[in-house]
């Protein structure tokens, strides 16, 4: 049973190939954004690859937010295209989902009182975050917020919290506790969607192809400077 993954909720762009939880085709473009030109052809190899290795591709997941909005436009578009064209499920994996997941498995030694807030920049001082256990499980939904030096205060002094993603940089200069570690350079990838993917697919959890959308969290505003310019926020 094979699974294309799709990761196009932030500047970074990836697409991977796996097979019963296992990744066995991954391409990832950092020189982003530049989703329109490059997840098509990032999409082919991931086929063509499925086809050298007589794999049949039973489900397309992507990564459903928050995020960039044109970004996840895009990736939901893709894989809805495919699971239509190939007649085959949807699967959705929020973002700070796979984010998260990825980090529990980095952090080694005692890690089961230990949280895990995955951070995506949503500018300025804000950021979209969600905080998990060790076990995948929320101990806080997702939220856009602004981050100040009481954020996350009362999870700060029980344990430690790890603190990653785009918008955990930002933190570093205002979340002062002891407890506080951040890892830089972090970003969701399609190949850290594999095992999640293979999960939500035995468990048969897949989304309406027709009617699906990305969780934008906050609504796409378009303003117009002085200079007419249009800009996203």
């Amino acid at each position: 049973m094979a699974i294309i993954n799709i990761e196009t909720a932030t500047t970074v762009c990836s697409v991977s190939l796996s097979e019963k939880g296992q990744v066995v085709f991954e391409k990832t473009s950092f020189d982003g954004p530049s989703h329109a030109s490059l997840l098509g052809p990032f999409v082919e190899e991931a086929v063509k690859e499925s086809k050298l290795l007589n794999m049949k591709v039973d489900a397309v997941a992507v990564s459903s937010g928050p995020g960039s909005y044109t970004g996840l436009r895009i990736g939901v578009s893709m894989a809805k295209g495919l699971c239509f064209g190939w007649n085959v499920p949807l699967i959705s994996i929020p973002t700070l989902n796979i984010l998260a997941s990825k980090v529990i498995k980095l952090v080694s030694g005692e890690i089961s009182k230990a949280l895990f807030c995955a951070m995506l920049d949503a500018r300025r001082m804000e950021v979209y975050a969600a905080v998990y256990d060790h076990s995948l499980q929320k101990v806080r939904d997702t939220e856009a917020e602004v981050v100040t030096e009481d954020s996350y205060s009362s999870f700060l002094e029980k344990q430690n919290v790890y603190f990653f993603g785009s918008g955990a940089g930002k933190c570093k200069s205002v979340i002062l506790s002891p407890n506080a570690v951040f890892i830089d350079d972090l970003y969701p990838l399609a190949g850290d969607m594999a095992l999640l993917s293979e999960l939500a697919y035995n468990g048969n959890r897949f989304e309406d192809v027709a009617y699906f959308e990305p969780f934008y969290l906050k609504d796409f505003i378009a303003t117009v400077s002085k200079n007419k310019v249009f800009s996203e926020k």
